[in-house]
């Protein structure tokens, strides 16, 4: 069990209870694993019926998160808001037989709190985060476009190689 806490799905839902906290990257194994910072985030979910009748968790989270930049590997700082509502399902053959656009999650009476959560920031994350402009790509700009094949093109150039310059064969 988590710091969070459970509920039990489909009571809470039914009820439209409410639960608010907070949770560190602590209580996050998965996040902490991908290497994301947090001082805390900032969580509520709320119970509900959706029109067609059924039990709904409405997921909110909010905080601040430090990712890697995958241009320059500095660290990228990223607000985090977002929302989801999660139709509570009743098993895995119904999530898969559904055939519209609504998030599912298997319902139960012990659903830990802190997984919906981190599930909901896991889905919130870019796919590659990046800056909008890094330092170190920036840093490459005026600089001549030179590669390290361009050295090797030089060395072709003038006749030498790898084995020292070529010879021409004997005829």
């Amino acid at each position: 069990m988590s710091r969070a806490g459970t509920i039990d799905g489909p009571r809470f839902a039914m009820g439209r209870e409410v639960i608010t906290g907070a949770l560190a990257i602590r209580d996050l194994p998965r996040l902490a694993g991908m290497g994301c910072e947090a001082a805390t985030l900032q969580y509520v979910v709320r119970g509900s019926e959706n029109a067609d009748g059924r039990a709904t968790l409405a997921v909110e989270v909010s905080g601040q998160l430090r990712l890697t930049c995958q241009r320059c590997l500095g660290a990228l700082e990223f607000p985090l808001a977002a929302t989801s509502m999660l139709e509570l399902a009743g098993s895995e053959i119904e999530i898969d037989a559904a055939d519209d656009e609504r998030d599912r999650v298997l319902a139960s009476k012990s659903m830990d709190v802190a997984a919906l959560v981190e599930d909901e920031v896991i889905l919130a994350l870019p796919m590659v985060p990046v800056h909008a402009s890094c330092e170190a790509a920036l840093a490459h700009v005026g600089r001549e476009n030179s590669s390290p094949f361009a050295a090797l093109a030089g060395l072709q150039e003038s006749g030498a190689g790898p084995r020292g310059p070529r010879r021409k064969p004997n005829t």
